[in-house]
């Protein structure tokens, strides 16, 4: 009797196993990074993210993947992007250089969710800390907007500037430290570049002389998007069709936040 309640215990215990697995979405066929289950975004914005990142991809062979769904299905948000991650091989093999972005959106019901999962290989170059700043300065404060479309945007262009070395987690975090808060910063930043160059009586390159912080302020003022703007390699061009994902792993680095 004891050794069949075990089996039995033993056979529920993998069936919930198995059925929990299940509630990660399949890997998307045909392939690709933009996977919008929650339906939060129009043909046009996805169609935009899914160029950019198909184009960062071609380039770098660094994998951003943006997911969104209706439903964590019991799951922690950390788990569900890890568990995501592994399952879909987010990233190249080897390398692990994938990113995998989560958002659950707000409902009546339940506040929204998301997270930031950097692979193995991506780590130390999107610490925890700044993916938690990423999530808080470039994420939720257009989420609780309902501007997703907006947020994604701002979130993956800083990623991208950051595992292309445009500038380092730590440049980062300093400046968007500094609240880039409209008119009274942006007024102060007008008038020391004009008394800068107003003393120097020839044409320089801004790049060349204002300091890298103060450059960042300058670009970030004012952005409705919350991110660095144009600063980013946001744009994007329409690259080839997305070849699929490289076999990437995931260990467990990364953050998020809620709303």
């Amino acid at each position: 009797m004891k050794l069949l309640k075990i089996i039995l215990l033993s056979g529920l215990f993998l069936f919930n196993i198995n059925g929990f697995s299940q509630e990660i979405p399949d890997r998307p066929n045909p392939p690709q990074l933009v996977n919008d289950f929650a339906n939060i975004l129009t043909v046009r914005e996805k169609q935009a993210l899914e160029n950019k990142l198909v184009t960062f991809n071609n380039e770098t062979s660094t994998q951003i993947a943006i997911v969104t769904i209706k439903s964590l299905n019991g799951y922690d948000k950390a788990d569900f992007s890890f568990q995501l991650g592994e399952k879909w091989g987010v990233g190249q093999k080897g390398s692990d250089n994938g990113i995998v972005i989560l958002v659950k959106p707000k409902t009546k019901q339940e506040r929204g969710e998301t997270f930031i999962a950097p692979g193995y290989g991506l780590e130390g170059v999107v610490p925890d800390a700044t993916a938690k700043r990423i999530v808080e300065h470039d994420m939720i404060p257009l989420f609780k907007k309902g501007e997703y479309y907006l947020g994604l945007d701002a979130a993956t262009n800083t990623l991208i500037s950051l595992t292309k070395g445009e500038f380092t987690a730590t440049q980062y975090n300093k400046a968007t430290r500094k609240k880039s808060s409209g008119l009274p910063i942006l007024f102060i930043l007008i008038v020391i570049f004009f008394v800068f160059f107003g003393r120097s009586g020839r044409h320089q390159s801004m790049g060349h002389n204002l300091p890298f912080w103060m450059l960042l302020g300058m670009m970030g003022s004012g952005s409705s998007r919350g991110s660095f703007g144009d600063f980013s390699s946001g744009s994007g061009g329409f690259g080839g069709g997305f070849g699929g994902f490289g076999g990437g792993s995931f260990g467990g680095g990364g953050a998020g936040g809620s709303w």
